[in-house]
């Protein structure tokens, strides 16, 4: 069985956009275009806001702007087999540039969840001990936060292309989503994946749960430091500070859970559900992130008003 798995192994995949529906797929070329403009306008609005914005040169918004380069990146990731699809009508993608994709969306993916915890920790220093806030979160110690948690998303990614490497793969070569995932690719393999099954279940248990508890756990620390505040006022400001993270926080986990739970549970529902919550999963956080972050902080909307105001005068 092994010497004819290497002989009829695939040089490539084909990807699905509208799963049983592949004459409707150019109906989805202009609204995935559309929020990918979006996404790329979004954080890139927040990167210059931030960056021309002398108020704005602080640990929260420094994080914001790592949360923003990282949104832009998953949604790169993504964007070269989605334009593939459902602009070009070309969904075959070689092994190995399926193996880099899925490399660069699963690695993207443990970044952000890994920032979700770096703001936690922000806004937990923040409402804890404000007058030492910024001398605790120095530029120095920002920076190396931002250099561990994206050394711990290469050092969990980086054996799953060689995970999928070593699989033969002599049955259907057509993968349930518009882009590589890992737990797509490893079905469609003739051989046991239990090695890669368990690696992929150990790097969601002690990545994005245990960062899932991190968070929650700084929340009930802040959540009693807050009700350590003699006055009313002082507490809602300091619980408003953090209602932007916490938005950020269940529109990366909410997806994701949902995703995870009809993976799982929901084998008997229609194709086009699990291409629609996958999709959600790694498109909406991009899109929104920005959004939320605009409308809840008042530096960066007065900031942007500031910017349509002149030029609507400039014309």
């Amino acid at each position: 069985m092994n010497s004819n798995a290497s002989q009829t192994n695939h040089h490539s995949f084909i990807l699905t956009g509208i799963p049983g529906m592949p004459d409707k797929n150019p109906w989805m070329a202009f609204p995935l275009g559309f929020l990918y403009t979006l996404t790329l306008l979004g954080n890139g609005t927040i990167l210059a806001v931030v960056k021309v914005e002398q108020s704005l040169h602080e640990p929260m918004y420094y994080f914001l702007c790592i949360l923003a380069l990282t949104d832009v990146s998953l949604s790169m990731s993504t964007l070269p087999s989605m334009l593939s699809i459902f602009w070009f009508n070309a969904p075959e993608i070689p092994f190995d540039a399926c193996i880099t994709q899925m490399f660069f969306i699963h690695g993207f993916g443990v970044v952000e969840s890994g920032v979700l915890v770096s703001m936690a920790f922000d806004r937990f220093v923040a409402i804890r001990d404000p007058l030492r806030y910024a001398s605790i979160l120095t530029h120095g110690l920002i920076g190396k936060i931002g250099l561990v948690v994206l050394a711990r998303a290469v050092c969990v990614v980086f054996p799953v292309p060689f995970l999928i490497k070593r699989l033969p793969f002599c049955r259907s070569n057509v993968l349930s989503h518009s882009y590589c995932l890992h737990q797509d690719a490893m079905r469609l393999a003739c051989a046991s994946t239990r090695v890669n099954s368990l690696y992929g279940l150990i790097v969601v248990i002690f990545t994005l749960g245990l960062d899932a508890l991190i968070i929650l756990f700084s929340y009930v620390l802040i959540l009693k430091t807050v009700l350590g505040i003699a006055s009313r006022a002082e507490r809602l400001k300091a619980l408003n500070t953090c209602l932007s993270h916490i938005c950020a926080v269940l529109l990366f986990y909410i997806p994701l859970i949902g995703a995870t739970m009809i993976h799982r549970f929901g084998k008997h529902l229609s194709p086009v559900v699990h291409m629609f919550m996958a999709n959600i999963y790694l498109l909406l956080p991009p899109v929104l992130n920005p959004i939320v972050y605009s409308v809840k902080t008042k530096q960066i909307r007065r900031k942007i008003i500031q910017v349509f105001r002149g030029r609507k005068n400039m014309s």
